[in-house]
C-alpha cells in the first residue's frame, strides 16, 4: 500500500505531470479527420443531398448519445458514492463537453428536415389522417423548441457539475461533492425523460406511422452502453501514455461490469421489443421489421444483436477476460461499429430507402470522430487529469479485489 501511495505522489510531483498535454501529432490528426469530414459533406450535398442529410443525422445522434451516456455515467458515480471511479471522472466530464457542439449541429438540421422526416411534407400530411392526428406534436416549430429545451437542460446541468468538480479540486472536503451528488440526482431524471423523447423525435419519427413503447428505453441504454465503452477505451489509451499509472485490473473489471450490464439491458429491450411486436402481429408495429427483413438489413438485424450483446456478454463474463485490456479493447472496437450499424439499420430504410455505404459514410463519420476526439482531448487538458482532492480518491487508489 505504501508503494501505491509513493507512486501517486511521484505522479503528481508537479502540475505539468498532472495535466494532459496534447501532442502535435494528435492535434494534426484530429484536424485532418475534421477536414475529411468537411470535404465529404461538401461533396455529398452536391451529388446526393438526401443521403448526406441521413449521414448528418446518424453522426449527430451517434456522438451526442456518447456525450449523454457519459454524463449519465458520471452522475451515477456521484449518486452511488462510488469510490473506484474517482480517479477517472475527468474522462466522462470531457465527453459531456461535446454537448454545446452537438446543439449547434442539431439546429443546423433545420435545413435538412424535408430530406429525412416524412411528416414535414405538407402535401403528405394533408392526405394522411394519422399524421394529421400526430401533427400537434410532430411539427417543425415544436420539434426545434424541444431540441432547444433538451440541450439547454443538458448543457446547464453538465456545466454546473463540471464547475463543482473543479471547485472540489481547489478546496477539497465534502461540500462540493454533496452538491454534485444532489445535482446528479436531478440530472439522471432529466436525462432519462428528455433523451427518451429526443430519441423518439430524431429516430422513431423517421417512420411516423410506426410506434414502439420499448424504443426510448432501448435508445437510452444504447447510449449508456457505448459511452461506458468509450470511457474505458480513453482511460486505457491514456494509461498506455503514462497517465493513470495506478490503473489496475480491479478498475478494468469495474469498467467491464458497466459494459456487461448495459449490453444485457440493451439486449433485453431489443428482445422484448421484437418479441412483443412479433407476438402482437399488429400491422402498424410489424411494418418496421417487415421492411427490414430482407437483404443487407436482415443481416444487420442479427449483426446488431451479436455485436452489441452477444460478444460483450460472452467475452466479458469470465473474470479473467473482464480484467484484461487484451480482451477489452477488441470488444470496445466492435461496440463502436455496433452503435453505427444499429443507427444505420434504423435510419437508412426510412430515409435513403436502400443500403448504400461508401466514402461518404466513412468520411463523414471520421470527421465527427475527429471533432469529438479534439473536444474530449482539449477538455482533458484544462484541469488536472486526476482530481487530487476528491474525497474518495484514496479509495480509488486502494481499489483491489
Amino acid at each position: 500500500m505504501n508503494d501505491l501511495n509513493d507512486k501517486l505522489r511521484r505522479t503528481k510531483a508537479t502540475d505539468m505531470e498532472d495535466r494532459l498535454i496534447l501532442s502535435n501529432k494528435f492535434k494534426m490528426l484530429t484536424y485532418a479527420l475534421m477536414g475529411v469530414g468537411v470535404v465529404s459533406f461538401a461533396l455529398g450535398f452536391v451529388f446526393d443531398a438526401e443521403r448526406t442529410w441521413a449521414n448528418y443525422l446518424l453522426n449527430n445522434y451517434y456522438f451526442v448519445s456518447l456525450a449523454i451516456g457519459a454524463a449519465f455515467f458520471a452522475a451515477i458515480q456521484y449518486i452511488t458514492q462510488s469510490g473506484w471511479s474517482a480517479m477517472f471522472k475527468r474522462v466522462p466530464e470531457a465527453m459531456a463537453a461535446y454537448l454545446p457542439f452537438a446543439a449547434v449541429f442539431f439546429l443546423i438540421l433545420y435545413f435538412g428536415m424535408h430530406s429525412v422526416f416524412e411528416w414535414t411534407h405538407h402535401e403528405v400530411v394533408s392526405h394522411d389522417h394519422i399524421l394529421q392526428h400526430k401533427s400537434p406534436y410532430l411539427n417543425v416549430p415544436f420539434f426545434f423548441a424541444r431540441v432547444v429545451l433538451f440541450f439547454a437542460a443538458w448543457i446547464i446541468l453538465s456545466k454546473v457539475l463540471r464547475k463543482f468538480s473543479l471547485k472540489e479540486d481547489e478546496v477539497g472536503g465534502m461540500y462540493y461533492f454533496e452538491k454534485s451528488e444532489f445535482y446528479s440526482k436531478i440530472l439522471i431524471f432529466v436525462l432519462a425523460l428528455s433523451f427518451s423523447l429526443f430519441s423518439v423525435d430524431m429516430l422513431m419519427s423517421l417512420e411516423p406511422h410506426w410506434f414502439s413503447t420499448m424504443f426510448a428505453g432501448k435508445s437510452f441504454m444504447a447510449g449508456v452502453l457505448h459511452a461506458s465503452s468509450i470511457i474505458a477505451l480513453i482511460v486505457i489509451i491514456l494509461s498506455k501514455q503514462g497517465k493513470f499509472p495506478l490503473l489496475n485490473h480491479s478498475h478494468l473489471h469495474d469498467f467491464t461490469r458497466y459494459i456487461f450490464m448495459s449490453s444485457i439491458v440493451w439486449g433485453y429491450f431489443n428482445f422484448a421489443e421484437f418479441m412483443l411486436i412479433w407476438y402482437g402481429n399488429i400491422p402498424e408495429e410489424t411494418s418496421f421489421f417487415v421492411h427490414r427483413w430482407h437483404g443487407v438489413y436482415k443481416v444487420l438485424f442479427f449483426a446488431n444483436i451479436v455485436i452489441n450483446w452477444g460478444i460483450p456478454f460472452l467475452v466479458l463474463m469470465p473474470r479473467k477476460s473482464s480484467r484484461s485490456k487484451l480482451f477489452m479493447i477488441p470488444v470496445i472496437l466492435l461496440l463502436i461499429i455496433g452503435q453505427y450499424t444499429e443507427l444505420y439499420y434504423i435510419i437508412w430504410p426510412a430515409t435513403v430507402h436502400e443500403a448504400k455505404f461508401g466514402l461518404l459514410e466513412i468520411g463523414s463519420f471520421l470527421g465527427y470522430a475527429g471533432l469529438f476526439s479534439w473536444v474530449v482531448g482539449t477538455t482533458l487538458t484544462k484541469a488536472s487529469l486526476v482530481p487530487k482532492k476528491h474525497p474518495y480518491l484514496e479509495e480509488s487508489i486502494q481499489h483491489h479485489f
